[in-house]
């Protein structure tokens, strides 16, 4: 019995010890050569994810990527979802000719917009794929003149008919979603999907403004629409950063858990290369 324990023993901490080994010759090999790409990111890109109850005990400290999807909206559908950054959306491009490039079946009989073709397409597992990262491109600067218009519009609409307590506040509300998408919201846009790295960077040949990623996409369907297929970008496959110990100093209390807002954090910027396994990890940071 007592031998059997001591086996039991010696093959479960071989098996962590390897399953460390592996780990960490994975991350040597990501970290190896030069950076696919580096992004020079702030307190706008990178917030400490909610720890939940199980993981207040954690002493770690990890940064959560926080990325968007471009909505050709100017309105408050646009703005006011500000908050939500980094969980999904499905952009414009990611239509249905682009899922079937991925790989999606979208050859149905039945319409997507009746139960059966939405079954048939819902049902498919999502993938994973390659997508770019564009960081403070046209994708933001789109979504700068899209909350403009819509800052501009509702100022009118105040103009029209002042005094208007209703309009007061939507004007008001227009303008704080400029202010927020000029100086507090995230600048890195998801723009691009593929299978192929190299067709991808050919396409994008900034590495301080794109990066390859890995992530999940999934197919979807709109009852509302007359068989309209497109794409909705579920999250990346690896999206938290660790902290190294020597810049813990840079993340100080004033970023808090879950406070997305960058008001209430201390300003930084930090260096985040993404290497041969298109996995981040942080180079360089400091207090602004």
């Amino acid at each position: 019995m007592s031998w059997s324990r001591t086996y039991t023993l010696v093959a479960g901490l071989s098996l962590i010890a390897l399953t460390n080994a592996v780990a960490l010759l994975g991350v040597a090999y990501n970290r190896s050569g030069e950076p696919e790409a580096i992004f020079r990111l702030t307190q706008r890109e990178l917030h400490q994810p909610y720890r939940g109850y199980g993981n207040r005990e954690n002493s770690g400290l990890e940064l959560k990527l926080f990325w968007r999807v471009l909505h050709e909206q100017s309105g408050a559908a646009q703005f006011n979802n500000w908050r939500y950054g980094g969980s999904g959306g499905t952009p414009a491009w990611l239509d249905k000719a682009r899922m079937e490039a991925l790989g999606f079946d979208t050859s149905a009989s039945a319409p997507s917009s009746t139960p059966q073709g939405r079954m048939r397409y819902e049902k498919q597992l999502p993938r994973e794929v390659l997508l770019v990262l564009e960081l403070e491109g046209p994708a933001y600067q789109r979504s700068l003149e899209l909350a403009t218009q819509y800052a501009d519009r509702e100022d009118a609409t105040l103009a029209a008919a002042p005094g208007e307590k209703s309009l007061v506040t939507g004007a008001k509300d227009a303008r704080e979603a400029l202010e927020r998408e000029t100086h507090r919201n995230s600048r890195l846009f998801l723009v691009d999907a593929g299978l192929d790295a190299t067709a991808l960077r050919a396409k994008y040949t900034d590495a301080s403004r794109h990066s390859i990623v890995r992530g999940q996409v999934r197919l979807q369907s709109f009852s509302e629409y007359a068989d309209k297929i497109s794409g909705y970008v579920s999250g990346l496959s690896i999206e938290s950063i660790n902290v190294p110990f020597a810049f813990r100093d840079v993340f100080d209390t004033a970023m808090r858990a879950g406070d997305i807002d960058p008001r209430n954090k201390t300003p930084f910027e930090t260096s985040v290369a993404f290497g041969k396994r298109l996995e981040p990890w942080i180079i360089e940071a400091s207090k602004k």
